[in-house]
């Protein structure tokens, strides 16, 4: 199992999309969140590893990912390999 790090804020709409993802996919209980609002130090953390201070940021395995889009593509391929894993079938349309 790959840890799992977002950063983000509730009133972005893009990380909206992103944690709605993470409901869909069903790996919103295998994440840590940090909201860069509520932990400003979030921020400057995410500034020293990546130069940038946007969000969503998801942390996989250390590795910082930006972009909405490349985030919810990379949940939906990750979900669909778990659960391939387990021996599931994937229900996604993607």
């Amino acid at each position: 199992m790959k840890r799992l790090e977002l950063y983000y804020f509730p009133q972005c709409p893009y990380c909206q999309t992103v944690l709605s993802a993470l409901r869909v996919t069903g790996l919103e209980s295998q994440v840590t969140y940090y909201d860069i609002v509520d932990e400003p130090h979030r921020k400057e953390q995410l500034i020293k590893d990546t130069g940038r201070g946007t969000v969503p940021c998801l942390y996989i395995d250390g590795k910082p990912m930006h972009e909405s889009r490349d985030i919810v593509d990379w949940l939906h391929k990750y979900s669909n390999e778990i659960s391939h894993d387990k021996g599931g079938s994937s229900l996604s349309g993607n």
